[in-house]
């Protein structure tokens, strides 16, 4: 028998699903003390998803307000010459982010409903804020002496909902040109499909038509990342930016380097990848570019292999070390690990009339000893990910993965990541 599917009306407010973060960062019920349960109803799946959406978008906002009250980040609209009227996005910085003369960290989220601060919800609704969000990292940057810069790649657009066409061009159908005809017949296709689909149900919900709305020079990722680069980053103090990219983030990184290589190449001193889903073929990166990255870069990977073994790639660019996880879900920055400490990068390479001035920029090898990034690679987190995957094949599944993400390589003999020819 069908049921009456309920209606998508949720509350706005952690406080209104019960649900409330505890002293460790983990969600748990105001009454039960449980974790989140992704099937509150049985047999309402997509009931159930619309739900976890919807809490996800607090969590979102909750995130935001932690960067301003927690960070003490600055919340800065872009575009820096928007209107009042148009669409428009954001990023956080710290105070000193524009004006530090030394180092600036800059943070750069993979693809999906991840936002500026997160590094993966499914992680902040069934683990804790330190696993999912991008917060310890900053707050140990601003503790080392770093400026701030947070992405929000994914904030590409704006929706509203579509207006009702009333408006008829023909009351007779047959006086209609072809192309329209057969547009027509598309949408009648599209319409049965969805007839069908609510067909599960007795008293389906109709769910709204949004139309998006572009958000000037930052409608992708990649023009994101271009776009803070010119108008941020580029302007910086700092003689020394140091990236951190999780996932599709390499891939923008990536995009950012073939359109501003000079620049990118006397400003950035290192770049910290995990999974990066980048592909410098794909990409049209040139020759110089991907040597550059594989002195400058590292990716850490998904693979069963120790931390750090080195993992065989058959790209032409950055070495790529294991994560050791076998997760095939995410390998994002987490918490300390003293391991990857150890890591000494190769100094920057940088034109002749910047070699004198590098006898003063600190290393590499400095950049990752003092990283707030520490790269344990979620030897935590994701192992609990995998047990609670094990133990419940329909824990909540965050849509926010990496667009085409990379799966581990065969392994090749342990390596660790370039070292610097000599003492700095």
């Amino acid at each position: 028998m069908k049921k009456d599917e309920p209606p998508f009306d949720f509350p706005d407010t952690l406080e209104g699903f019960e649900y409330a973060f505890n002293e460790k960062g983990q969600l748990r019920h105001i009454k039960t003390g449980e974790p989140f349960v992704f099937n509150y109803r049985e047999d309402l799946h997509r009931w159930n998803q619309k739900r976890y959406e919807a809490l996800g978008e607090i969590i979102t906002r909750y995130v935001y307000e932690l960067l301003e009250s927690d960070c003490n980040l600055k919340k800065i609209s872009i575009p820096v010459d928007a209107t009042e009227s148009e669409p428009k996005s954001f990023i956080f910085m710290s105070e000193d982010a524009l004006t530090n003369p030394q180092k600036l960290m800059v943070l750069i989220h993979g693809s999906g409903v991840v936002r500026a601060g997160q590094w993966a919800r499914r992680l902040i609704i069934n683990e804790d804020l330190d696993s999912g969000t991008q917060i310890p990292f900053i707050k140990r940057a601003v503790d080392e002496g770093y400026g701030v810069i947070v992405l929000n790649p994914n904030e590409n657009y704006i929706e509203v909902e579509k207006q009702k066409m009333h408006k008829q061009s023909s009351s007779d159908g047959t006086d209609e040109p072809a192309g329209k005809r057969e547009r027509k017949d598309k949408v009648s296709k599209e319409t049965k499909k969805r007839r069908d689909f609510y067909e599960k149900y007795r008293n389906p919900q109709k769910e709204k038509e949004m139309m998006q709305l572009f958000i000037r020079e930052n409608g992708s990722p990649e023009e994101h990342a271009v776009y803070v680069w010119d108008h941020f980053i580029a302007q910086a103090a700092a003689e020394n930016v140091f990236f951190v990219a999780h996932s599709y983030g390499g891939l923008a990184f990536v995009e950012l380097m073939i359109q501003r290589e000079a620049d990118v190449k006397s400003k950035v001193t290192a770049v910290a990848l995990t999974d990066s889903v980048h592909n410098v073929w794909h990409q049209e990166a040139g020759k110089s570019i991907r040597e550059w990255m594989r002195e400058n870069c590292c990716n850490w990977v998904s693979s069963s292999e120790p931390l750090d073994t080195s993992v065989e790639s058959m790209l032409p660019d950055c070495p790529r070390v294991s994560a050791e996880s076998t997760s095939t879900y995410i390998t994002c920055p987490t918490r300390e690990h003293e391991d990857i400490l150890d890591h000494r990068l190769q100094t920057v390479k940088s034109e002749n009339r910047r070699e004198q001035k590098r006898r003063h920029r600190p290393s590499r090898a400095h950049f990752v000893e003092e990283l707030p990034v520490h790269l344990q690679v979620l030897r935590g987190s994701l192992r609990s990910q995998e047990q609670l995957a094990e133990a419940d094949p329909d824990a909540a599944l965050a849509p926010d993965q990496a667009r085409g993400a990379v799966s581990a390589q065969p392994p090749a003999a342990p390596a660790r990541c370039p070292q610097p020819p000599g003492p700095h």
